[in-house]
């Protein structure tokens, strides 16, 4: 047993408070050095008349650790514990002062979990779970009132650069309804609607009025109630880390330099404001001249956002906001964000933008989730870039798994594409085999589904501006088959518990292999999801457990001798099985 692997920490993704009565605990180990881990917990001021024993499961893993998991129910919210781990040969017990042969007589060594106050419950908002988000770039979705396009609009269709409009607007959205409601989208992330210069609107320089390309405050508001009329949820996007140009507290700021009452508004390292050799004299965006940095420690600027913040969820009805740039913004004031965003709404979704590890802003306090990034990239290093196997790619899942509370990992955003990212389809080649692979791990792994616009009917592009092309509204150029695909992948997700709140298990994932294979259970549900990423075909043998196993797709009854099946796969081919046990 080498106990140089083992860890844990009595706070974060090793101990979290996951419910009114319930601590989800974790423990690392070496990979396939240990064979069991129970955890002993207990109330410190009763212990010997309330101590239990609970076995931990292994929950993940990856190419260097296990990592096992128990949710354990402390008698007076107060936890006392210390694991157990034993390899076959020997075992001892960790507590919060190392390893030791037999447990110490005096519980006080052990690790605690002082108190699991309301207040610090992580508890994002349930809907999310179920949810299956649709992301709209407004200037590129629908263009439905003319009369609102910009000075030059092109014709809708053409090639996008980074400043051409095309008059996409929001009532182009309000037109289009009843095809998002058909394609089975229960939620709508919008890039920015307010009033900014540029057609990405990430300069804002009015935070509380709609662009006037794209409507009005009034039509804002009628959209969210049509959306919420057919069951479908809100997100804005939120650019709190930065404002634009033509905001007009920069401007002042321009004008009158230093003597501004907006000058501590932004971070300015030298008067007047300028560009030298490319870097501005103030903070920004990157060193975008137009992007100027907000000073969020500042009790006005605080004032100004978590007022925009209010306003639109108690003005509009919105169901919650996307953070633009979230990890260069003081954590002091997403918390205050929180508390703020939480009163008007208390189901609100709260999404950070955050491309790597993410674990500081998911305590409870802070968001609920983050645009899950380090999924996409999985992803796309397995179906795309070739670069891991079977066993890598399981080993990155298990790693994603393990990074967060559960209860984070099961509203995490997992998107394979954004208008920050080239096409899926693009980065596939023009494989459309091989892009519904993609979609199908990221519509039945844990955590919420978000599907660019366009992409479920082939739309293509490189980075940006390729990426924000038009959306192409006649059926004869759109790939009707990948819509038929993605419409089934939709239906099954929001039909099935557990492909939305289910484990994860892993059935299949050798090294050197292309086929991969896990299950999704809950309760008596099952689902067993098979790939082959080649383009040759293959067959698996997998251990599928008693039932009878169904393909979802032909409705066909696996062989199942034995609890086990074997699986033929067409080349870039999946099986998607279901079967009810017990």
């Amino acid at each position: 047993m080498l106990l140089e692997a083992i860890e844990h920490r009595p706070k974060g993704n090793w101990a979290s408070a996951s419910g009114p009565g319930t601590v989800e605990l974790r423990l690392r180990t070496k990979r396939d050095d240990v064979r069991e881990v129970s955890v002993l917990f207990g109330d410190k001021y009763a212990w010997d008349r309330t101590k239990a024993v609970q076995p931990m499961r292994k929950f993940a893993s990856d190419a260097l650790f296990d990592y096992w998991q128990a949710f354990v129910t402390p008698p007076f919210r107060r936890l006392r514990y210390a694991f157990r781990i034993d390899d076959g040969q020997t075992a001892v017990w960790m507590t919060e002062f190392g390893f030791e042969a037999d447990l110490p007589a005096n519980p006080q060594n052990l690790f605690e979990f002082p108190y699991v106050n309301p207040c610090d419950i992580f508890e994002p908002p349930a809907w999310v779970k179920d949810a299956v988000f649709y992301q709209i770039f407004p200037e590129r979705f629908a263009n439905g009132d003319p009369t609102n396009d910009p000075e030059g609009t092109r014709p809708w269709g053409g090639e996008p650069t980074p400043s051409n409009f095309f008059g996409g607007d929001l009532q182009g959205v309000i037109d289009h309804l009843d095809y998002l409601s058909e394609l089975g989208v229960t939620a709508i992330y919008f890039t920015p609607v307010f009033e900014a210069p540029t057609n990405h609107k990430y300069d804002t320089r009015d935070y509380l009025k709609v662009d006037p390309h794209f409507g009005t405050n009034e039509k804002l508001k009628e959209l969210v109630d049509a959306c919420h009329a057919r069951g479908i949820r809100v997100l804005l996007d939120a650019v709190f880390n930065h404002a634009g140009r033509t905001f007009p507290p920069f401007q002042d700021c321009l004008e009158k330099g230093e003597a501004s009452r907006y000058a501590d508004w932004f971070h300015v390292r030298e008067w007047p404001l300028d560009v030298k050799d490319g870097i501005p004299t103030y903070e920004t965006f990157a060193f975008e001249r137009n992007m100027p940095k907000f000073n969020t420690e500042n009790p006005e600027v605080q004032e100004y956002l978590l007022g925009v913040a209010r306003y639109w969820i108690e003005e509009v009805g919105i169901d919650g906001w996307r953070l633009d740039v979230a990890n260069e913004v003081d954590h002091r004031f997403w918390r205050r964000f929180r508390d703020t965003v939480k009163a008007a709404k208390p189901d609100a979704y709260i999404l950070g933008e955050i491309w790597h590890d993410a674990l500081p802003w998911l305590q409870g306090d802070q968001f609920d989730a983050v645009m899950n990034y380090p999924f996409t990239t999985a992803v796309l290093d397995f179906f795309v870039e070739r670069k891991l196997d079977a066993r890598g790619f399981a080993d990155r899942l298990g790693r994603l798994l393990a990074a967060y509370p559960t209860r984070a990992t099961e509203v995490a955003f997992n998107l394979l594409g954004s208008h920050d990212t080239p096409r899926l389809l693009t980065l596939c080649g023009g494989n459309a085999a091989l892009m519904k692979l993609a979609a199908l791990v990221q519509f039945t792994f844990i955590g919420t589904p978000c599907l660019y616009y366009g992409d479920e009917i082939g739309l293509t592009g490189g980075h940006d501006p390729g990426c924000r092309k038009c959306m192409e509204w006649d059926p004869a150029r759109q790939n009707r088959d990948l819509l038929a695909f993605y419409r089934w992948l939709i239906a099954l997700r929001r039909g099935a518990e557990a492909l939305r709140t289910g484990d994860f298990r892993v059935l299949r994932a050798e090294a050197g292999e292309k086929v991969f294979a896990y299950m999704r259970s809950a309760g008596q549900e099952r689902y067993a999801i098979v790939v082959n990423n080649q383009d040759q075909p293959a067959s698996v043998r997998l251990a599928l457990g008693e039932g009878t196993w169904t393909d979802v797709r032909t409705r066909e009854t696996a062989d199942t001798p034995g609890g086990a099946a074997e699986i033929a796969l067409e080349p870039f081919g999946f099986r998607v099985l279901h079967a009810t046990v017990g």
